[in-house]
């Protein structure tokens, strides 16, 4: 596994695959509110009717797998366009369960774009890679130096049939973060996490550190700062995951963060995101902590 700070090539993504799935979603204000301007869906993704869970304005949207999985071979797109000022929280129905990838790997693409002063949370349920899963996901992210992103993910591990944790053969989740300034495009974050059990012992020092899920939070937003990312790490403590945060340099007025956690525990994992998600939409926003009530 890659630490926070550290870059990892990861393939290049097949231009010729078939794309199982396809969602386009664009959002702006609208008296007081955002609200989807744009929305597109074809094949296996879609999204439900909108809701608000507070008096805030901010729009929440559950992306929906009437599939149930990815499967091999499997590429899905994912467009989200964030306008000025307009606020986003997208999460997903359920757990994104990868199965069994004999012909090649399954994979999903996602672009964001945010505006001055937009605002996404995307906070998706678990990935779970099951027996000879391969995966890839690779997000491209363009924000203005206003605007505010907190990206969460969690991956286990899926049952196999003699219990091992890492039955999978890869996982490789890639985070590409440009902030777009008067000079042009910068990049702010690269965060790459590549796991593949059959080339690796995964399972030692500098890898998975003898745990077997993996949490991640990535931040950016012009009030990041070292003290920020001091009481993240605070908050981690109250929690038996093994936690680091690292703080990335300032482009444009604006900052990054990465926290990683190891753990054995998918529930774990998600208190000690959803703790950190909500004190941030406490501390900035006024907001309460994230309640979806999926189940």
């Amino acid at each position: 596994m890659s630490s926070a700070s550290s870059v990892v090539a990861s393939p290049a993504a097949s231009p010729d695959r078939p794309v199982r799935g396809r969602l386009e979603l664009g959002i702006t204000m609208w008296a007081g509110r955002s609200v989807a301007s744009h929305q597109f869906h074809e094949g296996a993704l879609r999204v439900l009717r909108p809701h608000y869970l507070d008096g805030s304005g901010q729009v929440c949207y559950v992306v929906v797998n009437p599939g149930g999985a990815y499967l091999g071979a499997d590429l899905f797109v994912i467009d989200v366009e964030v306008g000025d000022g307009a606020e986003l929280l997208l999460t997903t129905q359920s757990a994104t369960k990868i199965y069994r990838t004999p012909r090649s790997w399954a994979e999903q693409r996602m672009t964001i774009r945010l505006g001055e002063g937009a605002r996404l949370e995307l906070v998706p349920d678990q990935l779970i890679a099951y027996r000879e899963a391969r995966y890839r996901q690779v997000s491209h992210a363009s924000l203005h130096p206003s605007s505010s992103l907190v990206m969460a993910e969690v991956i286990t591990p899926g049952w196999s049939p003699d219990g091992a944790s890492f039955a999978f053969r890869e996982l490789g989740l890639r985070n590409q973060i440009h902030v777009e300034t008067e000079g042009g495009s910068r990049l702010l974050v690269l965060d790459n996490l590549v796991i593949r059990p059959p080339l690796d012992d995964v399972t030692g020092v500098g890898f998975m550190e003898g745990f077997s899920h993996v949490g991640s939070l990535v931040v950016v937003d012009p009030r990041v700062d070292q003290a920020l990312t001091d009481e993240l790490d605070r908050i981690t403590r109250d929690y038996g995951a093994h936690s680091g945060v690292s703080l990335t340099q300032s482009v444009g007025g604006t900052c990054g963060l990465v926290l990683r956690s190891l753990s054995n525990s998918t529930g774990e994992l998600n208190g000690l995101l959803d703790a950190c998600i909500g004190f941030l939409r406490g501390r900035w926003y006024g907001q309460e902590p994230l309640n979806l009530r999926k189940y």
